[in-house]
């Protein structure tokens, strides 16, 4: 019944992504100083567990069923009844229970994104509350107007891997996080361990091919140039990121090269279906380029985004959404863009990445503030100093001495 090349692809595919997760919480525990290493790492780990809860139960159903060209999904698919283990998704080449799987990796991984931005200074029953209703009230909203057949696709946005969706939301959460719980009392923190840091990274960069090129949702022409565009970007980007850097400092920095392939990472993710190689070349520089030097603006400006977040997540994404409406070429996957002269596609791609951000910038802001009404949001000036591992989990990473 189903073509069995089709349904292994996707769940090969479904498996990298659940992989990147795991290999988020190694590159931001390694980023993280010795005190906040675990913290760091049970606040993304945690999402692998009430993030499937929230999907299987009401998630799926919120951003796949019902309300065409509206903002959100009803609950006919809650608890995913009606929905037959063995019933075809649209394509009719693999059950739909893979597609619900694939979608839930996306969901696990983009809230345990902002993670990063707010390290040792938010308390873990607030992060908790944080992960459900931020999903609820700003994922599932945007997979539903996005993916879902909602009103910016309706209007004609694209999104292929969640440049919009999955970086821009989180991105600009993280950054409405940073303002709102203020800076780190110590900020003298450096990286607890850069080779965890690198492990980190490859998961991501491996989980991330099945990131884009599953996100076809075909095992096909496109899926194969999402594959290679992916790498391409990343690669790009690493070392722009470095070059520049080493120019600035002196010095080539290790964590700079792993910084920049993430940051390429995240920007070719909205464009990696729609745009050819040779542009995927020029989304590298660019994520490379530019989300240095937003980094560099948030340090001057205060911001303590512990771990850049918003530059690297927030803006790739905000920078990939707006290059998609540039480089995107009819003859690849149907969507012409600026370069072929339509600029309607390229402005209706800066006003959807607009949006997005403005709206996860003000909802987490205000719920934040409502948030913290119920739990204490801020960790304690006592519990930043001890670090989140022994004050809030009474865990520590290694043992005294070890590092």
């Amino acid at each position: 019944m189903f073509d069995s090349g089709s349904t292994t692809f996707m769940i090969l595919c479904t498996s990298l992504v659940m992989l990147m997760t795991p290999g988020l919480a190694f590159f931001y525990g390694g980023l993280a100083c010795k005190r906040n290493i675990l913290g760091i790492m049970v606040q993304t780990f945690v999402s692998l567990g009430v993030t499937t809860i929230m999907w299987v139960t009401i998630g799926y159903s919120l951003c796949f069923s019902g309300g065409e060209g509206g903002i959100i999904g009803n609950l006919d698919w809650v608890f995913l009844k009606g929905i037959a283990f063995d019933q075809a998704f649209d394509n009719g080449k693999y059950p739909v229970y893979i597609f619900v799987a694939y979608q839930m990796m996306f969901a696990i991984i983009t809230p345990a994104l902002i993670t990063g931005a707010f390290i040792n200074r938010v308390t873990f029953k607030a992060y908790l509350i944080f992960l459900v209703v931020w999903q609820l009230f700003v994922y599932y909203p945007f997979v539903h107007m996005v993916w879902g057949g909602g009103i910016l696709a309706e209007w004609g946005v694209l999104d292929f891997a969640g440049g919009i969706v999955v970086h821009t939301t989180a991105g600009f959460a993280a950054l409405a996080s940073v303002i709102y719980v203020g800076k780190r009392r110590n900020t003298n923190s450096p990286p607890n361990s850069i080779p965890l840091v690198a492990i980190g990274t490859g998961l991501l960069w491996f989980g991330w091919y099945g990131f884009n090129a599953g996100s076809q949702l075909d095992v096909d022409a496109i899926s194969t140039l999402a594959f290679l565009n992916t790498d391409v970007a990343a690669s790009f980007a690493a070392i722009t990121w470095l070059i520049i850097e080493w120019i600035k400092e002196g010095q080539p920095k290790f964590v700079g090269l792993l910084t920049g392939a993430v940051a390429g990472l995240a920007t070719i993710t909205p464009a990696a279906g729609f745009v050819p190689l040779w542009a995927a070349m020029l989304i590298g520089i660019a994520a490379g380029s530019v989300c240095f030097l937003a980094v560099q603006m948030k340090n001057k400006l205060g911001w303590d985004d512990a771990l850049d977040v918003w530059g690297v997540h927030g803006v790739g994404g905000a920078l990939g959404t707006i290059l998609l409406g540039v480089f995107a070429f009819s003859h690849i996957n149907g969507q012409s863009g600026l370069l072929e002269g339509n600029v309607s596609f390229f402005l209706k791609e800066v006003t959807a990445v607009a949006i997005g951000a403005a709206y996860a910038f003000i909802f987490t802001y205000l719920m934040l503030v409502l948030i913290n009404l119920i739990s204490p949001v801020k960790t304690t000036e006592e519990e930043e100093e001890i670090g989140i591992d022994q004050a809030l989990h009474g865990e520590k990473a290694y043992d005294e001495g070890s590092l």
